[in-house]
């Protein structure tokens, strides 16, 4: 079951709360009773273990190729050669 974050607008009290996909989104605030309880954007939190994909191909290294060197900003203010 997903864990939400919640926050009430009225009163700043914070909680998570355990609930099913289709249970209704909480609106009371348990703190004051306002209907200002809403519910919070929250990150995914994951972990990969094992000796999947990600371990054998991005583990300690990338496949991705390295970035070109940083030259500076394109154009910072009159520094270059379009000024």
């Amino acid at each position: 079951m997903p864990i939400y974050a919640y926050r009430c607008a009225a009163c700043g009290h914070a909680d998570e709360h355990m609930q099913k996909l289709a249970d209704p989104v909480l609106t009371a605030c348990p703190s004051c009773k306002a209907e200002s309880y809403q519910k919070q954007v929250t990150a995914a939190g994951f972990q990969l273990k094992g000796t999947g994909w990600y371990a054998t191909d991005f583990k300690g290294g990338s496949s991705v190729a390295a970035p070109a060197a940083d030259s500076g900003p394109a154009c910072p203010g009159g520094a270059c050669a379009c000024h």
